[in-house]
């Protein structure tokens, strides 16, 4: 069995037996934000990944922790996590154990989404390469699951930031079987509208878009 999934399901059946409840939110799924070198600010955002958990408890069935871990692509915990979120605005670098590591972990049944916080597109490309170097990103076609899983999204991500004032995009790469593996958001900046509404002064529908895009992309990890 691959490992993420033998990890996922070995924390459900923790989660699905009587306990109390402070061990119930202890034994919730938790996500992770990539820690990373190369000189990027992998910890930009920082208040995003807990908002958007929050948004994901109250409005879905998905019993998320209610903040994000950090993990090094070098540590065996990278398996324990359904949800791996990595974002930024400079360089990133993987050196050849973590390239090894993150195929490793997307080819069993893992998930990648990498948010361009502006700046990140370049380098991320090239790191993507040491991955998948037989695996090119692909646009994810309006119609996939990703975009309607929980909320109805027909013309794909929504536009958050302007960055350099084109259309948001939805890149991905898809294993042997069609599962989307890694989800690239461009153009959009979805942490941004995850964070609290004071610290980027997003408009109240904005942000509601963004959190309800950030809770397709979760719920979408956790049931493929």
């Amino acid at each position: 069995m691959h490992r993420v999934v033998a990890c996922l399901l070995a924390l459900l059946l923790v989660a699905t037996g009587p306990a109390p409840l402070q061990a119930q939110d202890s034994a919730s799924v938790q996500i992770a934000r990539v820690k990373y070198g190369g000189g990027g600010d992998w910890y930009s955002d920082e208040r995003s990944l807990p908002e958007l958990l929050s948004f994901v408890r109250s409005n879905t069935l998905l019993d998320v922790a209610r903040k994000e871990a950090v993990v090094e692509l070098t540590s065996d915990k990278v398996y324990g996590y359904p949800y791996l979120y990595l974002t930024g605005h400079g360089n990133v670098r993987f050196s050849p154990a973590e390239a090894e590591r993150l195929r490793d972990y997307l080819m069993g049944g893992g998930f990648l989404h990498i948010d361009d916080n502006y700046g990140l597109d370049e380098p991320i490309r090239r790191e993507l390469r040491k991955v998948f170097p037989e695996r090119e990103l692909q646009e994810v076609p309006f119609s996939h699951p990703i975009y309607s899983i929980a909320y109805a999204f027909p013309s794909g991500l929504p536009k958050i930031h302007e960055h350099d004032g084109k259309p948001p995009r939805g890149y991905g790469l898809f294993d042997d079987a069609g599962r989307l593996m890694v989800f690239y958001s461009v153009e959009s900046d979805l942490g941004d509208g995850w964070e609290p509404a004071s610290v980027h002064d997003n408009p109240p529908e904005k942000r509601r878009a963004a959190l309800r895009m950030g809770a397709n992309i979760l719920t979408y990890a956790m049931t493929h």
